[in-house]
């Protein structure tokens, strides 16, 4: 179900979510999240994430209306030309389609240990500022079959509009669990025999393709600049690397993540 409205003025309340887009630690605060392009906007309708608004320009709005009409909740739609859209987001929008989604309820950790398959395939993030960098191993984490992501307090928010974008909308299927204490959730993992393997490209002990990912693991990445902390990388099983020439440092964490993953699936046979 929907509500179609056509915006004649920028001040109506409904629309702040949108004024503020750059003010992301208030919609942080106030449990929604913009979700931004096409195939974005189209994969969040298709969620069961609850979505409070659509903008977008009214050329789009006919393939829309059928995903509209299918969700339960009542959702406004504001239309509005394309330039003016921009007017009122302040950037430039290339499909000029937006949403506000409310983030889902915590995931817990026991609820992750109880719901997932075994072999259970995990992945952690320490220190990880960059939005667009979580947004891309968000999307690794759900190409590659990971069941869940664990983000530590030193990360950013996967549901930031930036890593949301990143994602291309995968953060809307893959369960996340924001944790205040990642060093804790990995000791609690590993008394639950799951192993912490930390991707870690300053060890000279072994190297991806020498790990074993056959049983249950957390895979945990650090940021490309500081890698993993101390405390979180004393939490892991073994330090495990990418081998690499001596002219390059170390992947970018997406890429990071798409070797370690891959590598995961591929000893699994899956």
């Amino acid at each position: 179900m929907f509500e179609l409205r056509k915006i004649e003025s920028f001040e109506l309340p409904e629309l702040q979510p949108y004024r503020t887009m750059r003010r992301q630690q208030e919609q942080r605060d106030q449990g929604i999240f913009v979700a931004e392009g096409e195939k974005v906007v189209r994969r969040l309708l298709e969620s069961r994430l609850a979505v409070v608004s659509v903008l977008l320009p009214e050329k789009w709005l006919a393939s829309y209306e059928p995903l509209l009409q299918a969700r339960r909740e009542e959702i406004q739609v504001f239309i509005a030309e394309k330039k003016l859209l921009e007017t009122l987001t302040g950037f430039s929008m290339y499909q000029g389609l937006l949403a506000i989604g409310k983030v889902p309820p915590p995931v817990s950790l026991e609820r992750i240990l109880v719901e997932s398959v075994r072999p259970r395939l995990l992945a952690a993030v320490d220190r990880l500022a960059s939005a667009e960098n979580i947004g891309a191993l968000v999307r690794n984490c759900a190409g590659f079959g990971a069941h869940a992501l664990i983000v530590g307090e030193t990360s950013g928010s996967p549901y930031l509009r930036r890593a949301v974008r990143n994602s291309m909308g995968t953060v809307f299927q893959l369960p996340i669990v924001e944790t205040g204490n990642l060093a804790g959730a990995l000791r609690e993992l590993r008394a639950h025999g799951v192993r912490c393997v930390a991707a870690h490209p300053h060890t000279d002990r072994k190297t991806i393709s020498q790990a074993d990912f056959t049983s249950d693991v957390c895979v945990v990445f650090g940021s490309e600049g500081d890698g993993i902390s101390a405390a979180v990388l004393a939490e892991c099983d073994e330090a495990v690397a990418i081998p690499m020439p001596p002219m390059v440092d170390s992947l970018n964490v997406g890429a990071a993540a798409a070797v370690f993953l891959y590598e995961a699936r591929r000893q699994r046979g899956t």
